[in-house]
């Protein structure tokens, strides 16, 4: 299969796939083997379904309804985009078998849009307006695993981890903020097996981006007093700030990488659990640390109760993200400097290093440039890394592929080995 993103490759027989996906699914919750033809990306996801210890045979929860749904739906930043959404999703909403759903960035559900008769049926199994279809409280889903994993997803009949959503296929992908990067929430459509299919997945990203890009629009021009974060491919960020330009050290690094993804503030507490690896860390060394960063960057800039800046970020790492959410993947690899913070073990930094660099080799691999995945695999972050080895194997000329497949073979013997 070209894009394991894509449930069916094409020629694939859906009742067939379907029967030996349940096959599998039975052997995976029985016994915890993966057997064939599970993709490994959802093999994953059922992975973490399990450690969330999701019950197969559960519905989702209701988290919102009522009045505290409406009032929570309309302050939301992604109803400014429902218009777009409705607009190029409209030929799905009308179809019997479809519907077009819209979550947040905790997988609830906010709209749930479609022929009645199949939001009726859906809703047998809670795919209702106000319940929360996150992956950890609702396993494997396209909308909640979308979320997860930061990209489109697709998820076909028995790839579902709850039984009861098991004759649905859906698609989504996640909508980004266009100025921080932040996962808002997803667009997702669901339906029957005819969804299984490249173009339902294409369709659904664009869709996602076609939103991200009414949300720039919609955005207030930034702030002359923004901050500018450069953390990518170096220990110690740099951060430029009111016409100064400071080499921070690794752990104030690591702190304004955190906050940076947190505008609204975070507590003391969270923090220390996202910094220190090292559970004796005592909150005391972390205000010590917090103390001497105020006073590196000057009043007013971080303030307490939740910590927070008092400036938005321009961080090179959202960036990436942004540019990437587009479908800019040349850009985005243009502005990649590196892995983030490349030798941190905070868990947040470790977090977002590893999605970050997995977004990029997904995109990089979708796209099959041979001169992008040269870059990226002879770079000294790329020279270990076998999928993207292998993949730029597979797009290179006969007379050129050697040198890389024999790259790809001293790899996969030394990750065997």
């Amino acid at each position: 299969m070209s894009d394991p993103w894509v449930a069916l490759e094409s020629g694939a027989d859906p009742a067939e796939r379907s029967a030996a996906l349940r096959r599998a699914y039975d052997a995976y919750v029985t016994g915890g083997r993966v057997e064939v033809p599970v993709r490994p990306e959802v093999a994953d996801s059922w992975r973490r379904s399990a450690r969330a210890r999701v019950s197969p045979e559960g519905m989702a929860g209701v988290d919102l309804d009522g009045e505290d749904l409406g009032a929570y739906r309309d302050s939301h930043a992604l109803a400014r985009v429902m218009p777009v959404i409705r607009e190029l999703t409209g030929a799905y909403a009308t179809d019997g078998g479809h519907l077009v759903a819209v979550c947040d960035a905790h997988g609830r559900l906010l709209w749930v849009e479609g022929p009645p008769a199949t939001r009726r049926k859906a809703s047998r199994m809670n795919f209702v307006p106000g319940a929360r279809w996150a992956e950890a409280v609702a396993g494997t889903n396209a909308p909640g695993t979308a979320i997860t994993v930061g990209r489109p997803v697709q998820v076909f009949a028995a790839e579902h981890f709850r039984r009861p959503v098991q004759s649905w296929t859906c698609a989504a992908a996640p909508i980004h903020d266009p100025a921080t990067g932040r996962v808002l929430g997803a667009v997702d459509i669901t339906g029957g097996d005819q969804l299984a299919h490249p173009h339902s997945l294409a369709f659904v990203g664009a869709v996602a981006r076609a939103a991200e890009s009414q949300l720039a629009l919609l955005a207030p021009p930034p702030a002359a007093e923004a901050l500018r974060l450069t953390a990518l491919g170096r220990d110690e960020a740099l951060l430029t700030v009111a016409g100064r330009r400071l080499r921070l050290s690794r752990r104030h690094s690591e702190i304004l990488v955190v906050l940076a993804g947190r505008p609204d503030g975070i507590g003391g507490d969270e923090l220390l659990v996202e910094l220190y690896e090292d559970e004796t860390v005592t909150p005391v060394t972390l205000r010590a640390e917090l103390s001497r960063l105020r006073h590196l960057l000057g009043p007013g800039l971080l303030r307490s109760r939740p910590y927070r800046l008092a400036a938005p970020v321009d961080a090179d790492f959202d960036t990436v993200t942004r540019r990437l959410a587009s479908g800019a993947v040349t850009d985005a690899v243009g502005v990649y400097a590196g892995p983030l913070l490349p030798t941190s073990q905070a868990p947040a930094v470790v977090r977002l290093r590893g999605r970050l660099e997995n977004q990029l080799r997904a995109a990089l691999i979708a796209r099959g440039d041979p001169a992008l995945l040269a870059d990226w695999a002879y770079s000294t972050w790329g020279e270990a890394d076998l999928p993207a080895w292998r993949a730029l194997a597979s797009v290179l000329p006969p007379g050129r592929r050697a040198a890389a497949l024999a790259r790809v073979a001293e790899l996969d013997a030394w990750q065997r080995g």
